[in-house]
């Protein structure tokens, strides 16, 4: 296997360890170094009141998505998301999510990266929010 397609698998098993992403239905679908693609189903059970995913779902694909761009750019295994914002640009609604994290900075002892959340509706993605975040080691986490 290729660095590119090793880095892919390992950051599948990682996923696959992680029971609420195993409960929502995320896949890791690109994992290279300062960049990860999260994408996830949609199901009925994702919904809010109004038809919408719920913004707690879109969250968790960012902040999902940035530790893992942020975590190819930092030594060690083992990273934590320290802050991040995240900003709800329209109501996400379609079949698929799609969070696409790249690093905007990586440092020995953080990484600071930003994440795109689309919605896919009938093949066309209109972007629904958008994030920044901070990465740390684990065990670099304030307390």
């Amino acid at each position: 296997m290729t660095e590119k397609a090793d880095l892919l698998a390992l950051g599948r098993r990682v996923l696959a360890a992680q029971p609420f992403s195993v409960l929502l239905g995320a896949e890791l679908s690109a994992f290279e170094p300062g960049r990860a693609e999260l994408r996830l189903a949609v199901r009925g059970d994702h919904l809010q009141q109004h038809g919408f995913v719920h913004g707690g779902a879109v969250s968790y694909l960012a902040d999902n998505a940035l530790t893992y761009a942020g975590g190819s750019a930092l030594p060690g295994l083992g990273v934590v998301t320290s802050e991040y914002k995240i900003n709800y640009l329209r109501p996400a609604q379609g079949e698929t999510l799609i969070a696409r994290a790249s690093v905007l900075y990586a440092g020995k002892s953080q990484a600071v990266c930003r994440c795109d959340v689309f919605a896919v509706k009938d093949g066309v993605e209109k972007l629904c929010a958008t994030a920044q975040g901070t990465i740390v080691p684990l065990g670099g986490a304030p307390r």
